[in-house]
């Protein structure tokens, strides 16, 4: 029986942004668009989402059989806490078979679509996993074009993007997100590389006031907010010129924040 593929479909960066849905013709290739249509089997972040985002390519390119019957299948979530071991391990191997049952329909012989709430699947995203899977399993994994925030910030930053790296997010506690942040701008310093961070929207003013308080000032930091939006903006400057102008950011609008240490 021949192999389907694992096709990573990358989806907009407006999730959650009510009122500026973007045209997806603006940010996905057409082609793009009409292997999604094409697409029957899904492993997503979040099912709900994951219709919607047809819903708005049905609109485009017919869909390769109705929005009801689309299969599907979420991504598994890690178990929260920590458990003994012996159950730690049983939970492992649970985790194991639950991954490898989302590959199933490719080794059936279908096309899988990977799909994350936004931006590119499998980068800075849980479905990366997904993919080593394939990989594991002789399954050919074919990427597609789209955005990923985290590129076309550094793009936009203007800081260096020959060498950079992508943190995560940082500790909710002031103390550790404080040393956490030394921490970046040392290594981003002694490196010359762009350290690259997000937060959860609604605490993108508290990250960046602990940025401006914690950063020396002549440390480069550059946000870039709602990136393919209507307003997105990308600002760049050291801390002791963010400190004079702030920028205001919006709760609810993801940002994507960049430090380079100075020499």
């Amino acid at each position: 029986m021949t192999r389907g593929r694992l096709f990573l479909v990358p989806n907009t960066l407006d999730f959650g942004m009510d009122g500026q849905e973007v045209d997806l013709r603006e940010v996905l290739p057409d082609a793009v668009l009409a292997r999604a249509a094409a697409i029957t089997h899904w492993a997503a972040e979040n099912a709900k989402t994951t219709r919607a985002f047809l819903k708005r390519v049905g609109a485009i390119h017919a869909l390769a059989v109705p929005l009801q019957e689309q299969r599907i299948e979420e991504l598994p979530r890690p178990p929260k806490g920590r458990a003994p071991a012996a159950s730690a391990a049983a939970g492992a191997a649970a985790e194991d078979k639950a991954w490898a049952a989302l590959l199933q329909p490719a080794l059936d012989g279908h096309d899988l679509g990977l799909i994350s709430e936004a931006g590119m699947p499998a980068v800075a995203d849980p479905g990366a996993r997904l993919v080593a899977t394939a990989h594991a399993a002789g399954v050919e994994v074919v990427p597609l074009t789209g955005p990923s925030s985290l590129l076309m910030a550094v793009a936009a930053s203007g800081l260096n993007g020959q060498s950079f790296a992508f943190v995560g997010y940082l500790p909710v506690d002031a103390a550790e997100r404080a040393t956490r942040i030394k921490s970046l701008e040392a290594a981003s310093a002694r490196d010359q590389q762009t350290q690259l961070m997000i937060e959860t929207p609604y605490r993108n003013g508290a990250l960046l006031q602990a940025l401006l308080a914690t950063l020396k000032p002549t440390t480069a930091l550059s946000v870039s907010c709602g990136l393919s939006l209507k307003d997105a903006w990308t600002h760049t400057a050291t801390v002791a010129q963010w400190r004079k102008a702030p920028k205001a950011l919006a709760d609810k609008v993801p940002a994507v924040f960049s430090i380079l240490g100075s020499r």
